[in-house]
């Protein structure tokens, strides 16, 4: 026996292959199956294809009937959210301060006169 021989990971690679080898299986029996992966693969694929475009199309169909509800939102914002039209507004004043004074932002300033 020479040296390389006597190696334990040379005996190991040894026995690695001559397991691989036993495992591999039939050819005919690998073609078939193969064969049938590769079908069953394209079916999947095919499948998963079909879905996809089915939703899509099925989104761009339901946009219109989205947007027609955020327009009514909105309205409904703008109308909650309106001011009164017409008067000079001296009367909406206090009610105008204590709306004001709960939606002021950073950074937002009010000049007061010096009464």
């Amino acid at each position: 026996m020479t040296n390389r021989q006597q190696n334990a990971a040379w005996q190991a690679a040894q026995q690695w292959r001559e397991r691989t080898r036993q495992a591999r299986p039939s050819q005919g029996a690998g073609g078939l199956k193969l064969l049938a992966t590769w079908l069953l693969f394209g079916a999947m694929m095919i499948v998963g294809t079909l879905l996809g475009l089915f939703f899509l199309i099925i989104g761009w169909a339901m946009l219109p009937f989205l947007r027609h509800r955020m327009k009514k939102r909105a309205e409904v914002f703008r109308a909650d959210h309106a001011r009164p039209a017409g008067g000079d507004g001296a009367q909406d004043a206090p009610a105008q301060d204590a709306t004001h004074a709960s939606q002021v932002l950073e950074g937002d300033y009010r000049v007061k006169s010096g009464d």
